[in-house]
């Protein structure tokens, strides 16, 4: 949801720089509005879409690549390992935010600016190319893969878990 993206990284900025503290997501929701009307809660909707189309095309893609390669095909259909799927759901995690990273920094750069700063995200793009070049493009990569591993690891241990338990009870 375009408007919970945009409430949040507000709420990242709060209160800084210059930036209007809010007091939480409402107080933040109704802070856009009075400043930017209705439309500008869906502030960086595209960027956000930029973002979640490749990077979950990398996410669930590597996933299933990297869980076929690491599948015990000998065992039978559906035998893989616990640290399989740790591996693979790690690794699609990293992959994700490999291509997400560079989205990302634009969205959350348009939604945090000024009202009226940016037009849209191909002028946040342009302006960061010629004041800071490529490399702001991925400004927190690196904490980005390393809390990318271990949560998606989990998360695609429970996913897999889950439907094995499902599978027995239907």
């Amino acid at each position: 949801m375009a408007p919970m993206e945009r409430i949040k990284c507000t709420l990242q900025v709060s209160g800084v720089n210059g930036a209007a503290a809010y007091k939480g997501p409402v107080d933040a929701a109704m802070g856009i509005v009075r400043t930017g009307g209705v439309t500008s809660l869906f502030k960086g909707t595209c960027a956000t879409l930029l973002r979640d189309v490749p990077g979950s095309v990398a996410y669930f893609g590597a996933y299933e690549l990297i869980k076929k390669a690491l599948t015990n095909r000998s065992a039978g259909e559906g035998a893989i390992s616990p640290l399989a799927i740790v591996t693979a759901g790690g690794l699609a995690g990293m992959a994700n935010w490999a291509v997400a990273i560079p989205p990302d920094v634009l969205k959350s750069r348009l939604q945090t600016a000024p009202e009226g700063k940016y037009s849209g995200v191909r002028q946040v793009f342009v302006e960061m190319m010629r004041t800071e070049g490529a490399g702001a493009l991925f400004r927190g990569m690196g904490p980005a893969m390393l809390r990318a591993f271990p949560a998606n690891a989990a998360c695609f241990l429970g996913v897999e878990l889950s439907r094995k338990a499902m599978d027995k009870v239907f």
